[in-house]
């Protein structure tokens, strides 16, 4: 019942957040985290969405974001739980004009290779991903499928690709926690940047305080692997979805609460975001008692 990795429109999710509230009711979910990738706009519509559900399904929401960095030249997410974000929202502008110049540096490539496409218009606050792009070039006929998109143009090693500007995790995990905000390290096992737990050091060392354990990419054998490294670091665990919205099973084979997880991960994030900046969590993000 407790999703703590999810996605809206403000990135690169389907749902608007106010109908990712009403999937996420509908699912049997108590207590949702917004996570979009280097934006926090989506919160308030969530919030107020959430109230209009509290007579009949108390569901809180959790106040993040997704923060894209970079380690070892390879892509590294880091989750953020409960920023203060008046400190945040400032930086995270830098990080979305840095994506808009990404996603023009990818549409020139694939103009070069004979798939000129231009880029769906997103509205205020909203982060620009390889997702919309593959969407135009489905929409343009140069694919069949998103995933088609990202094994022929771009994946990590597809001729369109291009890397994040340079902010490195470490960085990222420094960022998060002056503002407030519990860092975790996201879908770890998806990291192709070097070994594991060297990388787990470099951001332990940064003041990381969480892994993301569950997540549908882990086989049960990475789930208790990072299980037991959260033992071992006496870190946070968490997990989710990592819901795009609904989809095929090529676009999006995460469905919404896929691991129905118990609400008792939640009350050490709270406590844990309480311990760095009390005020950090006074956004406005209950609409339920959960976790009080």
């Amino acid at each position: 019942m407790l999703e703590l990795h999810c996605h809206t429109t403000y990135s690169d999710g389907t749902l608007t957040p106010a109908e990712l509230v009403q999937a996420a009711v509908t699912a049997g979910v108590r207590a949702l985290a917004i996570t979009d990738h280097d934006t926090l706009a989506g919160w308030e519509e969530a919030i107020a969405a959430a109230h209009q559900w509290a007579l009949d399904h108390a569901l809180e929401i959790v106040p993040g974001v997704e923060l894209s960095t970079v380690w070892g030249d390879r892509s590294l997410h880091l989750l953020g739980f409960y920023p203060n974000p008046a400190q945040l929202a400032p930086v995270l502008q830098d990080h979305i004009a840095g994506r808009k110049r990404r996603a023009q540096q990818i549409l020139d490539k694939l103009a070069a290779l004979g798939c000129p496409v231009e880029m769906p218009k997103l509205g205020v606050g909203m982060a620009p991903g390889r997702p919309h792009i593959a969407k135009a070039l489905v929409d343009a006929g140069y694919v069949q499928t998103a995933q088609e998109a990202f094994e022929r143009f771009l994946g990590d090693d597809g001729p369109a690709y291009v890397q994040y500007e340079k902010f490195l995790a470490t960085d990222g995990v420094r960022l998060l926690r002056e503002c407030g905000a519990v860092p975790v390290w996201a879908h770890p096992h998806l990291f192709r940047g070097g070994p594991l737990e060297e990388t787990l050091t470099a951001l332990l060392d940064a003041g990381l305080m969480g892994l993301e354990v569950y997540h549908p990419s882990h086989t049960p054998g990475q789930i208790e692997r990072l299980a037991a490294l959260c033992d071992r670091h006496s870190l946070l665990k968490t997990g989710g979805s990592d819901y795009h919205g609904p989809g095929d099973s090529a676009d999006q084979p995460y469905p919404l609460n896929r691991f129905n997880l118990p609400l008792c991960l939640l009350l050490p994030l709270q406590r844990a975001a309480q311990a760095l900046v009390p005020q950090a969590c006074e956004f406005g993000g209950r609409s339920g008692s959960i976790g009080k």
